[in-house]
């Protein structure tokens, strides 16, 4: 794979796990790069122990059978109290509809949660997790094994609630049956109206010139 500048193996590695969410096997990165997984393992042990050599803020770690960038524990006093600085800013709509999802349907993957909102979830659930109201708490059995989300205590204590048996029932946030019969109504009459521009615009222009002829 060409870039826009030499690179090696080991700033392969350092790119794809930069923006990786899981931990990643070092098959996958052999996979990816094209190479041997010895090579990657190797390439990963140097980066691990070049780090710590260095005194970096990070760590580079095989954790639940994968490699990851983590904070590292000496910086824990810095990262908490960035946290902390921040919890005070508003959730966005988006970060507060994503949080409903994850209160509600507990545990999900952000698959999953991709599939209900019909976007991308990933920055919005890593900021629920710095904000401390979202944690893992576990993996999913399918393939990939997906980490499952769900939300915290703090999520609880800002709640004012002891459990999430204290929520209020979803139900009572859904339309009515006339109002919901309302909307599948609207939403009918545009996908019909849709469907007429479509096949307007699609006629063929013969056709168009002998309706007008008409």
């Amino acid at each position: 794979m060409n870039g826009q500048r030499p690179s090696s193996l080991e700033s392969h590695i350092e790119a794809i796990l930069m923006v990786a969410e899981d931990p990643v096997p070092s098959s996958v990165l052999a996979e990816v790069c094209e190479v041997s997984q010895a090579e990657v393992d190797r390439a990963l042990q140097e980066l691990s122990a070049r780090y710590e050599a260095e005194n970096r803020g990070f760590v580079l770690r095989n954790i639940a059978g994968g490699w990851r960038y983590y904070s590292h524990p000496a910086e824990s006093a810095y990262v908490e109290a960035f946290i902390a600085s921040n919890q005070d800013a508003k959730l966005s709509a988006a970060a507060l509809e994503t949080l409903a999802i994850i209160a509600y349907k507990q545990p999900i993957t952000r698959a999953q949660l991709a599939a209900i909102r019909g976007v991308n979830c990933d920055a919005v659930v890593r900021n629920l997790v710095v904000r401390g109201l979202v944690e893992e708490v576990g993996r999913d059995r399918g393939p990939g094994k997906a980490v499952l989300y769900g939300t915290s205590t703090r999520f609880l204590e800002q709640m004012g609630i002891s459990s999430l048996k204290e929520l209020p029932p979803i139900s009572q946030f859904a339309p009515g049956s006339g109002e919901a019969e309302r909307i599948e109504e609207a939403l009918r009459s545009r996908r019909a109206t849709s469907g007429d521009d479509n096949a307007e615009s699609q006629q063929p222009p013969d056709a168009a010139a002998s309706e007008s002829g008409e």
